[in-house]
């Protein structure tokens, strides 16, 4: 698999945007949850530093994803709306386990595990549709058997026409 360092970069941007979003909205979601689990403080406990840093984190880890994300969203045999939401998902559920190393207690609550499903579809969906629009779908080259069955010729005499 070939990667394109663009595609990758445009990639990363939507995740570090994504994950952005997802910070920004994290106040809203701990009061309709009623759940107080901050990402940000989180990982900022992981490495013995404040939120901040831990908001650093987040954004890096989103722009990881974002990266690992534009390399594989092409080849998903999966409708593009929906490529990035179940992204998210499989995500969460793939770590959600790893949450009793860090806050025991949040990982047998439904409230938690509900909080961390809607974190997780938002940066999904938020993520697939601005990789989308960065990133617009590889074109195949055409073939000149392909033009020729459109009953216009080949497609040198298309080109060669200007008309």
């Amino acid at each position: 698999m070939s990667l394109d360092a663009h595609r990758l970069l445009r990639g990363a941007l939507a995740g570090g945007a994504a994950a952005g979003v997802w910070l920004v909205q994290q106040p809203l979601d701990r009061r309709v949850f009623a759940v107080e689990y901050d990402d940000a403080r989180m990982l900022g406990r992981l490495v013995g530093r404040g939120p901040g840093t831990g908001a650093l984190l987040h954004l890096g880890n989103g722009a990881l994803f974002g990266a690992l994300y534009a390399a594989a969203a092409p080849k998903l045999p999966l409708p593009a709306p929906l490529r990035g939401p179940l992204a998210g998902l499989a995500e969460h559920l793939g770590s959600w386990p790893a949450i009793a190393l860090v806050e025991p207690g949040l990982v047998s609550s439904p409230r938690a595990f509900a909080q961390a499903t809607w974190r997780h579809l938002l940066f999904g969906t938020v993520l697939g549709e601005l990789e989308r629009r960065l990133n617009p779908p590889l074109l195949e080259p055409v073939s000149d058997a392909a033009v020729a069955s459109n009953g216009h010729g080949s497609a040198a005499h298309l080109v060669a026409s200007g008309s």
